[in-house]
């Protein structure tokens, strides 16, 4: 067996050994314990994890690949580092004739201190399952390291096709790297150690542990976080996001909006008329009654209000489109002449006026409401709106 270890052996740990195991690798589990697994790093630098990798070497057998790990013993025991500098192969007992079974691959430490053994070694074990119906794997034993599942097929063997290898491995390896170092997680994601800790995951998103939770590192900062992590839980109230369709959105505490809403729109499609003299939001010959816009007020209290409409009168009687402010049940202001949109024309004439309107309650929404009236109108004259509008935009 290559698989080399060191302070292990009562006698014998060669010089050769305890260099190859100079892993410094203590990624914390609590104050004592480090976690077990694998020094990341490949040949060509394209993959996170390469050590102990396994592959098909025959029906029945399988090659480990060189690597290097720990092991954590009880929290008495400290932690073993071991490397194995050369391929290992493995040989699977053959299938049972009824069942399947699953195996599972670990590295595994011997220790005469602690477990009697009368052995002080490292080595690479098969530890076999149970054949059954619904086979599972075996628990890993103390002092060891699972790196794979293989499930085994009923009546596998080297003369009647041997494992599927292409689909009876379930890779179990984990990385591990020096203290305070970013750890590149591979396979299963563990809870970290202690707060201010920082992983960097398989879909390339870098996190840190804030004490109870994995947070993506630009929610951490106040950054705004990528859409490709834009499934993830929101941290705290005011944090932005990059939506899916690139809009910023913020976290209001319970759901993620728009982080600046606008402009508000609406409009008046199906033409109608008033002989109202005094204002009134209803129209007479259309279905849309009344029309309506609502805004949520920004942070400046100040909003651009552009409104119009076509309209047409007789050339002696004014109509008259004005808007109605309220918030909720209270009224903040009532429709004005000063600021409506005025007309005198048999003929259907576009006209429209620009507003500034400030003092208003960040984050309170608000609802313009149209209004209509002619005047005078002594011989029951129409005026009619068509394609009249509201547009609202924030100002920021």
């Amino acid at each position: 067996m290559n698989l080399r270890s060191s302070w292990v052996a009562e006698t014998g740990q060669t010089r050769e050994d305890t260099r190859l195991n100079q892993v410094g690798a203590t990624t914390m589990v609590n104050p004592v314990q480090v976690r077990s697994g694998i020094l990341p790093g490949s040949y060509s630098g394209k993959f996170r994890l390469s050590g102990f990798w396994m592959d098909k070497a025959s029906a029945m057998t399988a090659t480990v690949a060189e690597g290097r790990a720990v092991i954590q013993g009880d929290i008495s025991q400290g932690v073993y580092p071991v490397a194995l500098p050369a391929a290992e192969q493995i040989t699977f007992a053959a299938g049972d004739a009824q069942y399947g079974r699953v195996d599972l691959v670990v590295l595994k430490v011997y220790d005469n201190l602690y477990d009697g053994s009368t052995r002080n070694e490292a080595r690479i074990e098969i530890v076999q399952g149970v054949p059954g119906q619904a086979p599972k794997a075996p628990a890993a034993p103390p002092r060891s390291l699972p790196l794979y599942e293989v499930t085994v097929p009923a009546g596998a063997s080297a003369g009647n096709g041997g494992i599927p290898w292409g689909t009876a491995l379930k890779d179990l390896r984990t990385p591990v790297v020096s203290l305070g170092g970013i750890l590149p997680v591979e396979n299963q994601v563990l809870p970290g150690a202690h707060p201010g800790q920082y992983q960097d995951t398989p879909n390339n998103q870098f996190q840190r542990w804030d004490g109870g939770k994995w947070v993506a590192y630009p929610e951490a900062v106040g950054g705004i976080v990528p859409a490709s992590a834009s499934t993830l839980q929101a941290s705290y109230t005011g944090q932005y996001r990059d939506g899916a369709y690139g809009e910023l959105q913020r976290f209001d505490g319970t759901d993620w909006k728009a982080a600046r809403p606008g402009p508000y729109y609406t409009d008046l499609t199906d033409a109608g008329y008033t002989t109202s003299t005094t204002y009134t939001s209803t129209l007479l010959d259309t279905v849309q009654n009344p029309v309506t816009l609502s805004f949520v007020a920004p942070s400046s209290k100040s909003v651009l209000v552009h409104y119009g409409a076509r309209l047409r009168s007789h050339k002696d009687y004014y109509g008259y489109l004005a808007l109605r402010l309220t918030q909720g049940s209270n009224v903040i202001q009532e429709p004005d002449d000063e600021y409506a949109v005025i007309g005198a024309s048999e003929n259907f004439t576009t006209l429209s006026m620009n507003r500034r309107l400030s003092g208003l309650t960040p984050g309170l929404t608000y609802t313009f409401t149209f209004q209509y009236r002619i005047y005078p109108n002594s011989v029951g004259a129409q005026a009619w709106y068509d394609n009249a509008f509201i547009r609202v935009d924030p100002q920021y």
